[in-house]
C-alpha cells in the first residue's frame, strides 16, 4: 500500500508501548464470548470521543472539520493497511464486516472464476460466491488441508476446461474450534497451480499478527467488531487490479470520478473509492485503526503467551467435568487461539447457556455459530468418540484481552 504522508493530527490516543490494550466492561459481568463480538477496547472509545467534536463529511469539503475528518479517513486507513502488512500496490477498503468484505471481493471475481473453499468455513467465506464453488470436505489436520489443496488444484488444472482464473478462500482460525490453519502452506500450494488465495482473517487478526506479505497471501477481510472496535467497520485488503476492474460494489458518490448527462456516461474511480460509494464510516475507521495501533506496539508473543495459558486452564477445566466433550478438527494438541466448543451430554444447549447467564452471570454462545456444515459435523464426531449422546447445538467459549483466570475459574464451576 503506497504511504501517505498526513500532518500530525492531535486527535489521535496514542498507545502506551508494551502494555496490553485494556478494553471496557461491565462490573459483576464475565463476558466469554469474545469470537461473536469483542468487547470496546479504551483505544477505540477514546479515539471516537476525540474525534467526534470534529466530525463531518469525509472527502471534498474545503472547511476545517471536513479537512480533519478525510486526514484522520485516511491516516485510519494506512495505519490499518500497515498493521495487515499491506503492499505498496495493495488496496485498503473499508467495509462493514467480514461478511461484507468478502460479498464484495465475490462481487469482483473475474467471469468464470473458480472459488475453492473447505467445508469447515464460517458461513462467510461459503455463501457469497458466484458460479459453482469446488468445496473441499473437513480436514483431519493441518497438512491434509495442503494436500487436500493441492489435489484439487492440480486437477482443476488437468485439461481443456482448465479455468483462467482460481480463488482459493480459508479461514485463518476456525470461529468453531479455535485451530489455527496452515495459511502460509495454503498461499504456496495456490500460488504453484495460478491460484489466488483470500484469507477470512476475522477469528485470526485478534490473536496473532496477520502480515499479507509474509503470508504472501492476495487478499484479508477482518470485521472491526472481532478486533476491539465494535463500530461497524471492517476491512477487504488486497490486490487492486480484479477490484480496479470490477463494477463498483456500491453505486453514489464518491465512487464516480466523473457523471456525464447521458445514463450511461460514468467515469468510475480507481482505487478503494471504487467501492466505498456514500458518507464512510469514520468512526468505525477511526475506532479499528486506534486498536491496529494499540496492537502495533503491544508485546503481541507475551499476549500470545498469556492467552495459551488461559485456554489450557480452560480446555483442563472442561475435560475434568463428566459428561463435557469438547469439539475440534485436527488433533487436541493442534495450534489454536482463544476459542473453545463443546456440548454437554443430556443438556440442551442453549439452557445450559441461559442458565450460564442468568445464575452465574457469564456470557457464552450456543448455537452452530454460523457454521452449520462444520458444527453438525464435529457434533457427530464428539459424539461417537466420547459414546455419548450430545445435542444438536453446541456451547462456546472465546477469551481475549482481559479475560482471566478467574473468569475461566468461574465458568468451569458454574458448569459443574
Amino acid at each position: 500500500m503506497s504511504t501517505i504522508t498526513l500532518p500530525a493530527l492531535d486527535l489521535v490516543v496514542t498507545p502506551t508501548a508494551h502494555t496490553a490494550p485494556a478494553v471496557l466492561g461491565v462490573p459483576g459481568q464475565i463476558n466469554l464470548d469474545y469470537a461473536a463480538t469483542a468487547p470496546c477496547a479504551t483505544a477505540a472509545a477514546e479515539a471516537v470521543n476525540a474525534i467526534l467534536p470534529w466530525y463531518a463529511s469525509v472527502h471534498r469539503g474545503a472547511g476545517a472539520l471536513s479537512q480533519r475528518c478525510t486526514l484522520a479517513y485516511e491516516r485510519a486507513r494506512q495505519t490499518v493497511g500497515d498493521f495487515l502488512g499491506a503492499r505498496a500496490e495493495d488496496h485498503v477498503i473499508f467495509t462493514r464486516n467480514t461478511t461484507d468484505a468478502l460479498n464484495l471481493l465475490a462481487a469482483a471475481l473475474p467471469s468464470g472464476t473458480t472459488v475453492v473453499t473447505f467445508g469447515g468455513e464460517h458461513h462467510a467465506n461459503l455463501l457469497p460466491w458466484p458460479g459453482n464453488p469446488l468445496r473441499l470436505p473437513v480436514p483431519s489436520s493441518p497438512a491434509e488441508a495442503v494436500r487436500s489443496l493441492s489435489a484439487a488444484l492440480a486437477e482443476l488444472r488437468r485439461g481443456d476446461g482448465c479455468p483462467e482464473h482460481v480463488l482459493v478462500a480459508v479461514t485463518g482460525a476456525s470461529n468453531v474450534t479455535g485451530e489455527v490453519w496452515p495459511i502460509a502452506d495454503l498461499a504456496s500450494v495456490a500460488h504453484r497451480y495460478g491460484a489466488r488465495i483470500a484469507l477470512d482473517a476475522a477469528q485470526l487478526a485478534p490473536h496473532l499478527p496477520v502480515d499479507i506479505a509474509a503470508l504472501d497471501v492476495d487478499y484479508v477481510a477482518i470485521s472491526g467488531h472481532k478486533l476491539y472496535a465494535p463500530f461497524g467497520a471492517g476491512v477487504l485488503a488486497g490486490r487492486g487490479d480484479w477490484l480496479d476492474a470490477a463494477e463498483p460494489y456500491l453505486r453514489g458518490g464518491g465512487a464516480t470520478a466523473r457523471v456525464g448527462a447521458g445514463t450511461h456516461d460514468v467515469v468510475w474511480n480507481t482505487g478503494p473509492a471504487r467501492h466505498e460509494a456514500g458518507t464512510p464510516n469514520l468512526l468505525g475507521a477511526v475506532a479499528l485503526a486506534a486498536v491496529c495501533a494499540a496492537l502495533q506496539v503491544a508485546d503481541r508473543d507475551a499476549l500470545r503467551a498469556d492467552e495459551e495459558r488461559l485456554v489450557t486452564r480452560l480446555r483442563d477445566g472442561l475435560a475434568s467435568i463428566p459428561g463435557v466433550v469438547e469439539l475440534r478438527t485436527f488433533d487436541a494438541d493442534a495450534e489454536r487461539v482463544g476459542i473453545v466448543s463443546f456440548a454437554v451430554a443430556g443438556r440442551d444447549s442453549s439452557a445450559v447457556a441461559t442458565e450460564l447467564g442468568r445464575e452465574h452471570n457469564i456470557g457464552v454462545r450456543d448455537g452452530l455459530f454460523c457454521a452449520h456444515p462444520l458444527a453438525k459435523r464435529l457434533l457427530t464426531e464428539a459424539s461417537a468418540r466420547s459414546g455419548l449422546s450430545l445435542p444438536p447445538t453446541a456451547l462456546r467459549v472465546s477469551v481475549g484481552l482481559g479475560s482471566t483466570e478467574a473468569d475461566v475459574d468461574a465458568l468451569i464451576e458454574a458448569l459443574r
